[in-house]
C-alpha cells in the first residue's frame, strides 16, 4: 500500500513539472532557450551647439533625440552606396561636404546617369528648416530622408531592399545596437540615424559672423560696403540690393517660398504650386541659405544661372516683371533717382561688391570638419 502510494505521488510530481515546463514554452513562443537582452547599453545624449547669435532651432521629435551613437550611425548611412540601386551613389554623393553638401551641377545626377530636374539643395542648418525641399514637400528629416532613398530619379531602391543589403554588411548590426539597443536593422532607424546626423551640419562660423561677433577688421572696404548694400532696400534716394528682405538675419533666409521673377510663364515644375495646386503658389521656390553660397554654384532651383555674377545681374537686369506671382519684394526696388526704370539700376563696381559680401559667408570650418566628412 505504501509502495503503491508512493509511486502514484511520483508520478504526480512529474505530470506537475511537465505542465510547468509546457506552460513555460507556451508563455514564450515555444522558445525555451532566450539569449536575453543584447549587451548594448543606453546611448549618449549628444549635445549640440548653438552658434552665437542664432535663433533658438525648432523642437526635435521627442522620439528621436540626438545621441552620439545615433549621429555615427546616421554619418555611415549618409555615405552608404548599399542604399542605392547599383550600389554606385550615396547621400554624399549629391550632398559632398566640399561644396556645402552640394554636387557642382545644375541638376542633381541619380543612379544610371538619370537626370534630377531641379538641383541638389545644400544640407545646413536644417534644425531651423520647418519645411525641406525647393518645394516644402516636406516637414521632417525622418519623413524627407526615405525620398530620395527610394527616387528612381535617386537612388532608385525601396527601402526595405536597402534593409537587407546593410543586415549582410558586418558593421551595422553593432552601429545599430549601440544607437538604438537592439542590433535590429529597420527602416525606421535607418530614417532616424539619417535625420540625428543631418541635424549636426550645423554652420555658423564664417568671417561674416565673426565680424558680427566683433571682429571689425576681419571684413574689407569693399566688403564692408557690399554688406551694407545687400541690406539695404532702396527707394530712389537709399541704394541698395534689395538682398536682405529675403535672405537676412544670421540664417541668411526667411525660411519663405517666393517667386523671384526667373520666367514670365511656368513649365512643367511649378515649385510650391505644383504641391498646394494653387495658381497663386506656382514659380514659387524655397528661399535658400545665402551660407556657403560660394560654393554651392550653379544657382536657382534648376541651376539655371552659373556664377555669382550671373546671380547679380538676374537681379539687376533680367527680373521678369510679368510673372503672373512675382513676390511682392522685388517691385519697386530701384536706385533710378527718377524712379522710371522697374531694375534695380546697380552700377558694376556695386554689383562686385556685394559679390564681395557674398563670399564672406563661406565657413571654411564647416567644409573641413572631420565629423561630417565620410568614414574611413
Amino acid at each position: 500500500m505504501k509502495t503503491a502510494f508512493t509511486n502514484f505521488a511520483t508520478g504526480l510530481n512529474l505530470l506537475v513539472l511537465l505542465s510547468l515546463l509546457l506552460t513555460t514554452a507556451c508563455g514564450t513562443g515555444g522558445k525555451t532557450n532566450d539569449p536575453g537582452p543584447e549587451p548594448f547599453g543606453a546611448p549618449t545624449p549628444y549635445v549640440l551647439q548653438v552658434p552665437p547669435l542664432f535663433p533658438k532651432p525648432l523642437p526635435q521629435p521627442a522620439d528621436n533625440p540626438l545621441t552620439v551613437e545615433g549621429i555615427a550611425l546616421g554619418r555611415h548611412l549618409f555615405y552608404e552606396k548599399a542604399l542605392s540601386m547599383d550600389n554606385s551613389k550615396s547621400c554624399g554623393s549629391c550632398h559632398q561636404q566640399s561644396k556645402a553638401f552640394t554636387d557642382g551641377l545644375a541638376q542633381a545626377e541619380g543612379v544610371g546617369g538619370t537626370q534630377h530636374p531641379r538641383s541638389a539643395m545644400a544640407l545646413q542648418n536644417l534644425l531651423w528648416e520647418p519645411r525641406l525641399t525647393w518645394d516644402g514637400a516636406h516637414t521632417s528629416l525622418e519623413q524627407q530622408a526615405r525620398v530620395p532613398i527610394e527616387n528612381p530619379l535617386e537612388l532608385h531602391q525601396p527601402l526595405a531592399a536597402g534593409i537587407t543589403r546593410l543586415q549582410a554588411l558586418a558593421k551595422y548590426p553593432e552601429l545599430f545596437g549601440k544607437a538604438f539597443g537592439t542590433s535590429a536593422v529597420a527602416e525606421e532607424r535607418v530614417l532616424k540615424a539619417l535625420a540625428q546626423f543631418q541635424r549636426t551640419l550645423v554652420s555658423g562660423n564664417s568671417r561674416f559672423d565673426r565680424y558680427n561677433r566683433g571682429d571689425q577688421d576681419i571684413l574689407t572696404p569693399d566688403e564692408v560696403r557690399g554688406m551694407e548694400l545687400f541690406s539695404i532696400h532702396p527707394n530712389g534716394r537709399i541704394r541698395g540690393g534689395n538682398c536682405s528682405d529675403c535672405h537676412g538675419g544670421p540664417l541668411q533666409t526667411d525660411r519663405n517660398f517666393r517667386n523671384n521673377g526667373l520666367s514670365s510663364s511656368f513649365g512643367a515644375d511649378r515649385g510650391l504650386g505644383g504641391l498646394t495646386g494653387r495658381p497663386t503658389d506656382n514659380g514659387k521656390f524655397r528661399v535658400p541659405s545665402l551660407r556657403n553660397i560660394a560654393l554651392t554654384a550653379p544657382y536657382m532651383h534648376d541651376g539655371r544661372l552659373a556664377t555669382l555674377e550671373d546671380v547679380l545681374d538676374h537681379y539687376n537686369e533680367h527680373v521678369q516683371f510679368s510673372s503672373p506671382t512675382l513676390d511682392p519684394l522685388m517691385r519697386n526696388t530701384t536706385n533710378d533717382p527718377l524712379q522710371l526704370s522697374p531694375h534695380l539700376e546697380l552700377t558694376a563696381q556695386e554689383k562686385r561688391q556685394i559679390v564681395a559680401f557674398l563670399k564672406t559667408l563661406t565657413d571654411e570650418d564647416f567644409v573641413k570638419d572631420p565629423r561630417f566628412a565620410e568614414p574611413q
